[in-house]
């Protein structure tokens, strides 16, 4: 069962280099600097930072790798486990795509993470289904 909803997978100073979105509230450059500063505020008051907070109807779960921070979000219902291994594919599949000698020769156009979606789908959750399953 796919449990993701939202993906953001940013830089830790912020910025966004791809992210899916269930539902787009807010932009996703401003979501990436807020997770950001989040995070740093977190380091300060304890270790390794945050991992996981809630809002009234979603879970957000942070992956920190070396260079980056992965945010899923998925319903509160949705097993925290779960959503922390379907995370985990996700990062691997980032990984193995973008390597660090990748990187190196990266000119700093984050259109080129556009397609990534197409390597994680079977991990994110439809909005168009999850409207029929409704009715």
């Amino acid at each position: 069962m796919k449990v993701i909803q939202d993906i953001w997978i940013l830089t830790h100073s912020g910025t966004v280099l791809f992210n899916r979105l269930f539902d787009a509230q807010m932009k996703s450059q401003l979501f990436g600097a807020l997770m950001s500063a989040l995070n740093m505020f977190a380091e300060k008051l304890a270790e390794g930072g945050l991992s996981n907070f809630e809002l009234s109807d979603k879970r957000f779960i942070l992956k920190k790798t070396k260079n980056y921070i992965f945010v899923a979000s998925s319903e509160k219902k949705a097993k925290e486990k779960k959503v922390a291994m379907e995370l985990e594919k996700i990062v691997s599949r980032f990984q193995t795509k973008y390597s660090d000698e990748w990187f190196q020769k990266w000119d700093s156009d984050v259109s080129v993470f556009e397609g990534f979606e197409g390597e994680i789908e079977d991990t994110l959750q439809e909005p168009i289904k999850k409207f029929w399953k409704g009715f």
